[in-house]
């Protein structure tokens, strides 16, 4: 009977013990952008998600659905509920002065009206959008005072459809800091950030902080990880697998944890790209980082200079056009990449909810 009734208590105790942890956990999926040379559309990524176990999926771009008529979103939403699947949907620059704008949206408040409509029709609660890419720090400020007049033009729209636009720290355009002021600046009751791991290495700076920044205002998130090392000419980042590199992974979840806890966890596993170097050792480089703090500096260049460079197997072709043989390399790479960061996520950092059941 003693037994029986250990037993049965020690069963108990694990199964309270198993759901306590699955209530803790964050929810793991992908951005579509990861696998993007395969070519998939929203049904099959959808379905792809559901069988890796995963919680949610973020289609990064209008481009990921077949079709945007109005029946066919509504299909992909019910497919998504069947699934299992939350979507995170997304758009891309929204600044028209930046160099990556794409005139053909006509103007910033139109694509963003064209995303909410999106996101609302799939059933997403976000809509990721990016600013522009590290060619628009000459411009900076001009380039952040037109984003907030652009989200702006939305606020009515997006609060009424209880959707928040989370900006994308983009390919190098903004530090953290200056994120959280563009954030502020056009109304945190409605737009808030979409953090992207692999990014802040092109801006000198260290991911972590990046989190700690931007934590509180976090919706969904681009997670990678990335290798640094110091390099000639001041330090250099190649994205990697998660595992495969310099970022303090296990730490970053625990912050993560802390900071923004129901924002979904979003890999965005970029690979096949040669090591980018940031010549912060020449004078000209401090020109578009002219406010940057010593401190903040301090901690990129001690993650650089404890780093190292990814010497495992990668096939590696850039973002031009490729071969017929590099591009099917390329599909099979960035499908195996995906996967086994995906596994690292759920089984080394214990991240996700429904792999675990």
């Amino acid at each position: 009977m003693l037994r029986r009734t250990f037993l049965q208590s020690t069963s108990a105790a694990a199964l309270a013990a198993a759901a306590n942890a699955q209530s803790e956990s964050i929810r793991l999926g992908f951005d579509s952008f990861s696998i993007r040379d395969l070519g998939w559309k929203d049904m099959r990524l959808i379905d792809y998600a559901a069988g890796l176990k995963l919680d949610t999926i973020q289609l990064s771009s209008l481009n990921d659905f077949e079709s945007l008529e109005p029946a066919h979103l509504a299909k992909v939403k019910d497919h998504a509920e069947r699934a299992g699947i939350a979507i995170d949907a997304g758009i891309y620059t929204i600044c028209e002065a930046s160099t990556s704008w794409n005139p053909k949206e006509g103007s910033a408040t139109a694509y963003l009206r064209k995303g909410l409509g999106v996101a609302k029709a799939v059933g997403s609660r976000v809509l990721r959008c990016a600013m522009g890419t590290r060619e628009d720090r000459p411009q900076l400020e001009h380039c952040m005072e037109l984003t907030v007049k652009a989200l702006q033009s939305v606020r009515s729209q997006a609060l009424d459809l209880g959707i928040r636009i989370a900006v994308e720290n983009h390919a190098g355009d903004m530090q953290a800091r200056e994120m959280k002021m563009l954030i502020e600046a056009a109304g945190k009751d409605f737009v808030g950030s979409c953090l992207d791991a692999g990014n802040p290495l092109w801006a000198i700076e260290d991911p972590l902080l990046t989190l700690e920044t931007l934590g509180p205002y976090v919706v969904t998130t681009h997670i990678r990880d990335t290798a640094v090392f110091e390099h000639p000419r001041g330090a250099a980042v190649q994205w990697v697998a998660l595992g495969d590199g310099s970022a303090d992974l296990r730490r970053f979840v625990e912050l993560y944890k802390k900071l923004c806890p129901n924002a979904a966890m979003q890999l965005e596993i970029i690979t096949g790209i040669p090591p980018d170097v940031v010549p912060y050792l020449e004078p000209g480089f401090w020109k578009v980082f002219p406010h940057t703090p010593a401190w903040e500096f301090a901690r990129f260049l001690k993650l650089a200079k404890s780093g190292h460079p990814y010497i495992g197997p990668m096939v590696i072709a850039g973002w031009g056009a490729k071969s017929a043989a590099v591009e099917t390399a390329f599909q099979e790479q960035q499908k195996a990449d995906l996967e086994r960061s995906l596994e690292y996520a759920k089984k080394t950092l214990g991240v996700g909810v429904r792999w675990r059941s």
